[in-house]
């Protein structure tokens, strides 16, 4: 069944005059639009859809925290798809889960640097990664075909790990350098 692609509906008891994007508030069919737009580039990369229909959603919210009924509301499905969305997004450091004060719900809140933290993240993954490639070497041996082939991929995955500490590095001077007005 396909899912609907529109704004969300405004309920019984919402405050119908909030700001779109805002809980409590609708997203302009732009918003909408943009968050399946959106959502749909990061399904081509790889990720679930519903993951990425739920990040596409919270980085389209101004708060950038909603509780799963209300994600659910925005992308009209059910409360209950997002479970699995949110597990995923909180495994790859996409998005973090918090109490609400006073109350058993959780909101779950992607932050201003999600990026930055996610790709940050990745290194323990790739060091993983090298360690069972370094393995695989091993247990194929490094001359034949298939140990060329690891060893490759793990000089590749070295070379990733080593490039991406620089580009965070770089990353951080970027962001302090507009912060300050200064040039990079």
């Amino acid at each position: 069944m396909q899912e609907e692609r529109m704004a969300p509906r405004t309920e019984p008891g919402t405050d119908a005059e909030a700001a779109p994007g805002e809980p409590g508030g609708s997203w302009t069919p732009e918003v909408a639009a943009f968050v399946e737009r959106f959502a749909g580039d990061l399904t081509d990369a790889g990720m679930q859809r519903m993951a990425a229909r739920v990040l596409a959603a919270l980085l389209a919210e101004n708060s950038g925290a909603l509780t799963s009924a209300e994600i659910a509301d925005r992308l009209r499905v059910s409360p209950g798809a997002i479970s699995g969305a949110v597990s995923y997004l909180s495994q790859m450091h996409l998005l973090s889960r918090e109490r609400q004060p006073g109350t058993r719900r959780e909101r779950y809140r992607v932050h201003q640097d999600v990026w930055h933290d996610a790709m940050t993240n990745r290194d323990p993954l790739l060091n993983r990664w090298i360690g069972s490639l370094r393995q695989g070497i091993e247990a194929v041996g490094p001359d034949s075909p298939a140990g060329r082939r690891l060893t490759e991929t793990t000089e590749f995955m070295e070379f990733m790990r080593v490039g991406l500490r620089d580009l965070m590095r770089r990353w951080q001077e970027h962001r302090a350098a507009a912060t300050t007005g200064e040039s990079p």
